[in-house]
């Protein structure tokens, strides 16, 4: 290689990575008193309150109501009637454990083996992952990072999406432990035979009663005084037997949610359902046992080939209505950015507006821990605020203008907004 064509490459290289350069960076902690005027604000419990405004110092809250001010400094922004809403909480996501599914080496969401709950998935978030801002500029600020394993895969912990590095981004740690449970029913698409379906149910009730096992050896471990040696997974579960965790289980037909029920009575632990595309069905009993539900990808088919072809967008509103406390998700990582959508789309069937915001919003809050900080716009909470010149539950007029995490306005730029520019420029269409 000569070097004139070496200098060529070294130069393209180095021009390629400047151009590619992010620009994106996180922002201070709040400095002046902000006060957002003259706007429609959506408390997120319900509450609407028509012409007011809000005011934050410190990262919190400090004023909410039809007059507000912040001082003589404060910096007062006037939205000319624009949305305010706390800021949306995407659940049970493996945002910033993925990147690319396809290339291996940007994935690092799972551990090798079945039995896994000392793994935290925090530690493994990447907060430089350009999917974060994508879910920004729809208003979604903090996020539920958890890992994926075929049982007990590991705990999740609560993030705030503008953050240098995982320290900065944790909002709370280790929430809760996920455990997945064996499928009882077949895949709609299977990739080669299949065993007998006798075989895959007790294959799966198996699996089931290695976990129950294992519970039952770790509440053994957790109640001994001394140990000859210490065992780090029973050990990572005592949060759990005491009640300052929740178990995460992920299933959706009624038969794996009933099994979710018995291991909630038999051991006694705080447990929400992540999927529960049936659990209308059997809303009543989660009622009983206290089990929240997340509800997860309402923009799909039914589970059942005889269910009504709208059921999965029925289903927060039948769970709201039996009193069942749940939030609204969405699968994978990239497709969270349509997480409000989803709300809306319930908004649509049986919900009211203020009902839909809370499911994506509060009531996530209050099933992950954090509705003491954030999920509802409330004098003392952190001001976790998302404008949007339109209702924020619909596609057409979504527009997220200002976005607070913490007080600190964030940058509501990002690739997709980047690329467009690019070749509005290139075409000449600038």
């Amino acid at each position: 290689m000569t070097k004139h064509i070496r200098s060529y490459i070294t130069c393209l290289a180095f021009t390629t990575t400047a151009f590619a350069q992010e620009t994106i960076y996180p922002t201070p902690a709040q400095q002046k008193n902000i006060v957002l005027t003259n706007a429609i604000i959506h408390v997120g419990n319900g509450q609407v309150i028509e012409k007011g405004g809000i005011a934050f110092s410190n990262g919190k809250i400090t004023a909410l109501g039809a007059s507000v001010t912040g001082g003589a400094d404060a910096q007062v922004i006037d939205l000319q009637g624009q949305h305010i809403y706390p800021g949306i909480i995407a659940p049970a996501t493996d945002l910033g454990l993925t990147e690319v599914e396809s290339v291996r080496a940007t994935n690092d969401y799972e551990e090798v083996g079945d039995l896994n709950p000392s793994v935290s998935a925090i530690v493994a978030y990447n907060t430089d992952s350009k999917v974060i801002n994508t879910l920004r500029t729809n208003g979604i600020l903090l996020a539920q990072i958890a890992p994926v394993g075929d049982l007990l895969s590991g705990s999740s912990s609560v993030v705030q999406l503008d953050a240098w590095n995982w320290e900065d981004a944790a909002y709370k740690t280790d929430d809760g432990e996920h455990f997945y449970m064996p499928k009882l029913l077949p895949p709609a698409n299977p990739r080669g035979p299949l065993p007998p379906a006798t075989d895959r149910v007790k294959d799966a009730l198996d699996k089931v009663e290695q976990v129950r096992a294992f519970f039952r050896e770790a509440k053994a471990y957790i109640q001994e005084e001394k140990h000859t040696e210490t065992n780090l997974k029973f050990e990572a579960l005592r949060k759990l037997f005491a009640k300052e965790q929740k178990l995460y289980i992920h299933c959706n037909i009624v038969k794996e949610m009933l099994l979710a029920v018995d291991i909630a009575r038999e051991f006694g632990f705080n447990v929400a359902i992540v999927g529960g595309a049936d659990s209308w069905q059997i809303a009543d009993i989660l009622k009983q046992n206290n089990i929240a539900v997340i509800l997860e990808q309402p923009h799909s088919l039914p589970l059942m080939q005889d269910d009504d072809v709208a059921q999965p967008y029925k289903t927060a509103a039948q769970l709201q209505k039996a009193g069942v406390l749940f939030c609204i998700s969405n699968e994978g990582f990239w497709q969270q950015r349509n997480l409000m959508f989803e709300a809306g789309t319930a908004s649509a069937y049986g919900m009211t507006k203020e009902e839909a915001l809370s499911a994506i919003t509060l009531n996530t809050a209050k099933i992950l821990g954090i509705d003491k900080t954030t999920g509802s716009l409330e004098v003392g909470k952190d001001a976790n605020i998302a404008v949007s010149t339109g209702d924020i539950l619909d596609m057409k007029t979504n527009h997220v203008t200002h976005a607070f995490i913490q007080g600190r306005e964030v940058n509501l730029d990002n690739k997709h907004k980047q690329l467009y520019e690019r070749y509005k420029y290139k075409y000449g269409l600038k």
